[in-house]
């Protein structure tokens, strides 16, 4: 029986990777939230004997004292700081991380860490490999500690695994959505457009809206993170999860596409365009396009949901939480 930790549990991809992992016959799933940002209604469904839940902090040190993992998946997080401040995305990522590698090596257990496409920041050349050099803006743009965390983190890791052998995987997200998203901007743009369409009230897109995006169906993404959790092929690397990168569209055709998806193809999206100034000293990335032939080759990996395909289940998922 492989015993699992997943850390931001009942958050979006928490949730759904502990169900994915639950179709797996020896594995127990724990985990753990403090529900700032999780909700109990993403794990309600999960009947499983195999599934403890901890509502907890993981800044606790001692939250998981009496308890020891085979893996510890560590997917809570503070995010970019407009929906906090940089000192919280900074010290409670750095806290818990600390934390969570400290377990593993007391336990000698195997950590997934999950960092974000955001690490390749400005860099101007698409695709972004793992080996892409990583390109931040200037420390005045507090928008920009979050991936300095996620940075350090991937750093810290490996800096553990070179000295006391920490074993680990790590991956960077790429636009995860779908079913348990967070129906605020904590849980993207597709989340607030998909309701803002619903209530046909006007979407705003951020700047000219021609920044790109790769998104990725959350199914897509806790299929590819499920060979990171059980093969021993991922120890030590780092792998893109994403969509199929073909799918690359700007924030603008998002918000078009997905008004139409809600109101009918002959209806006009009703949308505003709100200059970046509006949101202080701010920068935008504006082209995130993976490759993902790493974790293809690795795991013969291949995404199953186009943009469209995946935003009509994200629809009727959105609309039944919403009671529409």
């Amino acid at each position: 029986m492989v015993k699992i930790l997943i850390t931001g549990g009942a958050g979006f991809i928490g949730s759904n990777l502990a169900k994915r992992l639950l179709r797996e016959k020896q594995v127990e799933i724990t985990a753990i939230d403090n529900l700032s940002y999780g909700q109990l209604r993403n794990i309600e469904d999960i009947t499983s004997s195999n599934f403890n839940f901890i509502q907890g902090d993981i800044g606790n040190p001692f939250v998981l004292k009496h308890l020891k993992f085979d893996v510890i998946v560590h997917l809570a997080s503070q995010k970019i700081p407009r929906y906090t401040n940089a000192y919280r995305t900074l010290e409670e990522n750095n806290v818990m991380l600390k934390n969570v590698i400290r377990k593993c090596l007391d336990d000698d257990s195997k950590l997934v860490f999950a960092s974000t496409s955001d690490v390749y920041g400005k860099n101007p050349n698409v695709p972004f490999t793992e080996e892409s050099d990583l390109v931040l803006g200037s420390s005045t743009v507090k928008r920009w500690a979050y991936a300095t965390s996620k940075m350090y983190g991937e750093h810290i890791i490996k800096a553990h695994h070179d000295e006391f052998g920490l074993k680990y995987a790590i991956t960077r997200f790429f636009g995860s959505y779908g079913p348990g998203q967070n129906l605020s901007w904590w849980g993207g743009p597709q989340s607030v457009f998909i309701e803002k369409a619903l209530n046909k009230e006007e979407i705003e897109i951020h700047g000219n809206g021609l920044q790109t995006r790769t998104f990725t169906y959350v199914n897509d993404t806790v299929e590819a993170l499920q060979h990171l959790v059980l093969d021993d092929k991922s120890n030590g690397e780092i792998f893109n999860i994403s969509g199929d990168p073909t799918d690359e569209t700007t924030i603008l055709d998002l918000g078009k596409l997905i008004w139409k998806l809600v109101n009918g193809p002959n209806s006009d999206p009703n949308l505003k365009l709100i200059p970046y100034e509006t949101f202080g000293k701010y920068e935008d990335v504006m082209r995130r396009v993976p490759d993902i032939s790493k974790i293809q080759s690795f795991f013969n990996y291949k995404p199953q949901h186009h943009l469209e395909d995946g935003l009509l289940e994200t629809i009727e998922w959105q609309k039944k939480v919403m009671g529409k």
